[in-house]
């Protein structure tokens, strides 16, 4: 088993960052690159990079040839999460990163992985969107509702997360980070 770094763009880190996803898919990865099965180190940001996740790479598919097991250059990188720390990243200052792939020795590998904070168990959570929609009909209401969802989205909707039971603990995120989103907070903060 190898192991691996795999720098993303801002752009994606956002992406990644703002929705779930499973897999992580990379095209005009090039050569060398890793093999299903190995280990990889997901770094993101330019200025300061980090890793923001561990992950797996897996065959992309049915389709190539047994003769034939090298995977081409147009070939996409498949990776699947297996840690994600999107929320509390890990320096990368210990790894090369002047390529978008590149192998990385176990001992740093490991180091890495075991600075990272251990998984904790999953929580079940109360998310809110509310948005006042003016309609003829409950349908037309909810109809205008995702309409303005997918226009909008997470970079100018804030949503409102408690933990189920717990619903004074509320906070607001924009953009996946919390929000305050109170102007008389806002206005104190400016007179001060």
């Amino acid at each position: 088993m190898g192991h691996w770094t795999v720098v993303i763009s801002d752009e994606r880190h956002e992406a990644e960052r703002l929705f779930h996803h499973d897999t992580l898919e990379l095209t005009g990865i090039g050569q060398p690159r890793p093999k299903p099965g190995d280990e990889v180190l997901v770094v993101a940001g330019h200025e300061r990079p980090a890793v923001v996740a561990l992950g797996l790479v897996r065959p992309v598919g049915s389709e190539r040839d047994p003769d034939d097991p090298a995977p081409s250059d147009d070939e996409p990188l498949v990776v699947t999460y297996t840690r994600r720390t999107f929320d509390e990243p890990v320096p990368a200052e210990r790894l090369a990163l002047d390529q978008p792939v590149a192998p990385v020795d176990p001992e740093t590998f490991q180091a890495i992985t075991d600075s990272l904070r251990p998984a904790v168990d999953r929580t079940t959570w109360m998310v809110s969107l509310d948005l006042p929609i003016e309609a003829s009909s409950p349908a037309e209401a909810v109809r205008v509702f995702w309409t303005y969802v997918m226009e909008l989205g997470p970079r100018e909707l804030p949503a409102f997360v408690s933990p189920a039971g717990d619903e004074l603990a509320m906070q607001a995120f924009v953009l996946g980070e919390e929000a305050n989103l109170d102007p008389e907070e806002e206005d104190e903060d400016h007179s001060a």
